[in-house]
């Protein structure tokens, strides 16, 4: 037996074992600290302080649903008590802490204890993510979400779990429903899945498990319930999601050939000092691309605004159907590899993702096959949080994508990854008695 790695002894307490991580995290977002206005940080803020001031939205024509209350809902008590943003970005550090724990704890129940440990590390040591941990964004939040996620479906359907299984049907359904408000693209994914799950039921209604899974989407429902009710009120519409789905579908739909569907902020962009990375030179080429439908698009503001912007992109591909493909393909790049993006200067940081999302990706090809090969044999909770993750991903390819909006969705393949290695793969990491060395 080799003498190295099997004889180190680590603490089987996950609290434990992943408590130098929290440090490293904590550390990281002192380093960096957060000051308010990096990207969507500003947003975020204002409609924290909106709540704590009794509403969200502008009523119309000013109507700005630029993204849900999830996140805002939790920092509303950083705001109300005054709270300096360091104190945010440390609580993402406690996020991702408990994001492995949560992981952990749905691997231990499914796998071996090596294959948990190793794919809890791995997303422990995942450095693509931490990129948002220092600011206010809601990506580190939404990791925490979906790990819970993991770990409540794998219990909600452990065999022989009886009525116990109740409480964590209750927490998936919670879960699922907190991530659409967090993230407002998996609104799409809640439809889809719960017209699926009843489809599923209405066909087998002795399945236990899609008796389980309808009732956990309709919690998700009523968890975004009220938000969808208070959407209605304010904008007349139902299923309506975002004032800025939109936008995005817009630059997705670009028909030139020098624009690869990143979204733009504006079309004079500032220079590379002030956080641009646009060529110079390259604004003048988009304002004569598109600044005619500019002119257009903002005479309106709100809802009338994103349905210009939705009808200027259909517009588009109507027009060019095979540019908008294309520009899907580089959608897929930018949410894997975060490459390529239009007109920009090279960013030698991208070179960072590529051996991390490498590695995801060419698991991702390798579990494919047993995966689809024994389906009927895969658990069921597999099956369902595939489904989530092909409908979120393949909704993320259709609009302007980027890495961090595939990240958030890697705790779940990290679990599939290990269920399927665990049932194909046999791996020793010591030599044969026999072998002997030169």
């Amino acid at each position: 037996m080799p003498s190295g790695i099997n004889k180190i002894k680590l603490p089987k307490n996950p609290w434990l074992l992943f408590l130098p991580f929290l440090v490293l995290y904590i550390i990281f977002v002192l380093i960096f600290p957060t000051t308010g206005h990096q990207g969507d940080e500003e947003r975020y803020l204002m409609f924290a302080n909106n709540l704590v001031n009794g509403f969200y939205s502008p009523p119309a024509p000013d109507i700005n649903l630029t993204n849900g209350p999830g996140w805002p809902i939790i920092l509303m008590p950083f705001i109300a008590l005054g709270l300096p943003l360091i104190t945010i970005t440390i609580a993402n550090a406690f996020f991702y802490y408990l994001s492995i724990i949560f992981l952990y704890k749905a691997l231990k129940e499914t796998v071996s204890y090596q294959l948990t440990l190793l794919f809890s590390m791995l997303w422990a040591c995942y450095y693509v993510a931490f990129q948002n941990m220092p600011f206010t964004h809601t990506e580190t939040i939404t990791y925490l979400l979906v790990s819970v996620l993991v770990f409540s479906m794998v219990k909600a359907f452990k065999p022989g779990a009886g009525k116990e299984s109740n409480k964590y049907i209750l927490l998936a359904g919670f879960m699922i429903g907190y991530i659409v408000l967090t993230k407002v693209a998996f609104g799409f994914v809640l439809i889809f899945m719960l017209a699926g799950t009843l489809i599923l039921w209405l066909t087998n209604r002795r399945s236990v498990n899609y008796k389980k899974g309808l009732f956990i989407m309709l919690i998700g429902l009523a968890t975004v319930s009220p938000y969808m009710i208070y959407i209605y009120q304010l904008t007349g519409r139902v299923l309506y999601w975002s004032t800025t789905a939109g936008s995005t579908l817009y630059w997705s739909s670009t028909p030139y050939k020098e624009e690869y569907g990143d979204w733009k902020l504006e079309l004079k962009q500032g220079p590379v000092e002030m956080g641009n990375y646009n060529i110079p030179g390259s604004g003048d080429t988009l304002v004569a691309h598109h600044q005619e439908d500019y002119n257009e698009i903002y005479k309106y503001k709100g809802v009338e605004q994103d349905d210009v912007w939705k009808r200027k992109a259909i517009e588009n591909i109507k027009k060019h159907p095979g540019k908008y493909l294309q520009n899907c393909v580089y959608n897929i790049g930018r949410l894997v590899f975060h490459y390529p993006f239009s007109q920009a200067v090279q960013r030698p940081k991208v070179l960072l993702v590529f051996p991390a999302n490498g590695i995801i990706l060419t698991m991702m090809l390798f579990c494919i096959i047993p995966t689809f090969k024994n389906w009927r044999k895969v658990s069921y909770p597999i099956r369902f949080m595939l489904f989530f993750t092909i409908l979120y991903l393949g909704a993320s390819t259709l609009v302007t994508a980027y890495v961090r909006m595939f990240t958030i969705i890697v705790p779940i393949l990290l679990f599939w990854f290990a269920y399927i290695f665990s049932k194909t793969v046999k791996v020793n990491l010591g030599f044969s008695k026999t072998e002997e060395s030169n």
